[in-house]
C-alpha cells in the first residue's frame, strides 16, 4: 500500500529535495499541500497537481493522508507537528525538532501517545566518513578522545543566494548555527562520545543581518574533552572539515580534500605517515529509514535521541549568547 504524504510548508530551502525523495521512493507519493504562505502553497500544489488546503486541520483530517513532511518555519514546528501527531499522521521533519527542549519533549510525548513514526533529517549521520569515523572510534585507535572540531560554512549571506526569510529571527530562531551548524553540532556530539554538560557560544554578524552569520559553539564535558562547532554564511571556500583528536591518534577529513586520514600509535595502524582510509558506502537516507519504520512498525530510537539532544544543544547555544555565559544542559526546561 502506498504511503500518501501531505506536505506541510515549502518554507525550508530543502523542501523540494524532500518532495523529490518522496516522488522517487516506490512506496510514497505526495498527495496534498498546506503552507502558512497560501500563495506559495497553492503554487506548489499546482506544480505537483495535488490539492492545496488553506486549513492544516482540514488536510490532516483527510483519511487518505497517511503521513506528512514538515518544512515549516522552526518557530511553528511545535504547532504543526503536534497537530500531525494528534491526527495520527507519521512525521518526517527537517532539523531541529523544535526551538527548545521543552517543545521537543511535548512533540515526542504526542508522537508516543499517538503511536506515529517520527524521523528527523540528520543526513550527515548516514554519510560514509561518519560511518568510518565511528568504526575507528569503536576500535579505540585514537585512545581517549580529547578534542573534536567540525566546521561547515558557505557564502549564502555574502553571495545572496539564501532566501530572505532565512534571516528572520522569529521564524528561524537563529541563523548560521541553528541552520547550517546543526550538522557540525550533532557530529561533534557523536564523535565526543560522552554527555555534554554545558555549551558556550559566540555569534558574529558580518553582514548586519538580524541573525548571526558567523558562529562558534564550545561543548563542555565532564572528562575534559572539548567539542568545537563552527558554522557560517560568509565564506566562499571553507571546506567541510572534521578533526577528531585523542591521546593516541588523530582523524582528519576535509583538509581540504574529502579524504579521511588517520595517524595513530595503536597496533598495526601505527605509522609515522598519515594513512588514507577507505570509506564504505553511505547508509540509506533518513527518508528511506522513515518509510522503513512506518512499514516495519519500528522506532527511530537513535535518530530521535540524537535529534532531541541537538535541539537542547542549540537552545543552550542561543541562551549562551543571549546571557553571555556558559549554559549548563541541566538548566534547560523539560
Amino acid at each position: 500500500m502506498t504511503i500518501r504524504i501531505g506536505k506541510i510548508s515549502f518554507w525550508h530551502v530543502h523542501a523540494w529535495d524532500y518532495v523529490k525523495q518522496a516522488q522517487e521512493h516506490e512506496d510514497t507519493v505526495i498527495a496534498a499541500v498546506w503552507d502558512e504562505d497560501a500563495e506559495r502553497g497553492a503554487e506548489a500544489a499546482a506544480k505537483l497537481n495535488v490539492p492545496f488546503f488553506e486549513s492544516l486541520d482540514e488536510m490532516l483530517a483527510q483519511d487518505d493522508i497517511d503521513a506528512v513532511i514538515v518544512d515549516a518555519p522552526t518557530n511553528r514546528h511545535e504547532e504543526v507537528i503536534l497537530a500531525a501527531a494528534k491526527a495520527g499522521k507519521h512525521i518526517f521533519t527537517e532539523k531541529v525538532i523544535a526551538s527548545t527542549q521543552k517543545e521537543a519533549n511535548h512533540i515526542l510525548a504526542a508522537v508516543n501517545d499517538n503511536k506515529v513514526k517520527l524521523t528527523v533529517s540528520l543526513p550527515r549521520l548516514n554519510d560514509a566518513y561518519t560511518l568510518k569515523i565511528q568504526e575507528v572510534l569503536e576500535q579505540k585507535l585514537l585512545g581517549k578522545i580529547t578534542y573534536v572540531r567540525v566546521r561547515l560554512s558557505h557564502n549564502g549571506a555574502t553571495a545572496n543566494w539564501l532566501p530572505s526569510h532565512f534571516y528572520n529571527l522569529e521564524q528561524c530562531q537563529g541563523g548560521a548555527l541553528i541552520d547550517l551548524g546543526c550538522h557540525p553540532m550533532y557530529l561533534t556530539r557523536l564523535f565526543l562520545g560522552e554527555k555534554i554538560t554545558g555549551v558556550s557560544a559566540n555569534f558574529g554578524y558580518v553582514t548586519g543581518k538580524e541573525v548571526e552569520d558567523n558562529a562558534v559553539a564550545t561543548l563542555h564535558t565532564e572528562s575534559g574533552a572539548i567539542g568545537v562547532v563552527e558554522a557560517g554564511f560568509v565564506n566562499s571556500h571553507s571546506p567541510f572539515t572534521i578533526e577528531v583528536h585523542g591521546i593516541e591518534g588523530t582523524l582528519l577529513f576535509g583538509t581540504p580534500e574529502a579524504k579521511l586520514l588517520l595517524k595513530t600509535n595503536v597496533g598495526s595502524q601505527d605509522s609515522p605517515e598519515w594513512n588514507e582510509l577507505t570509506l564504505p558506502d553511505n547508509r540509506e537516507s533518513a527518508f528511506h529509514q522513515w518509510v522503513g519504520h512506518i512499514r516495519g512498525n519500528t522506532l527511530a530510537e537513535e535518530n530521535l535521541a540524537i535529534a532531541t539532544e541537538l535541539t537542547s544543544l542549540m537552545e543552550a547555544a542561543n541562551r549562551s549568547v543571549q546571557e553571555g555565559r556558559k549554559i549548563k544542559l541541566e538548566e534547560l526546561g523539560s
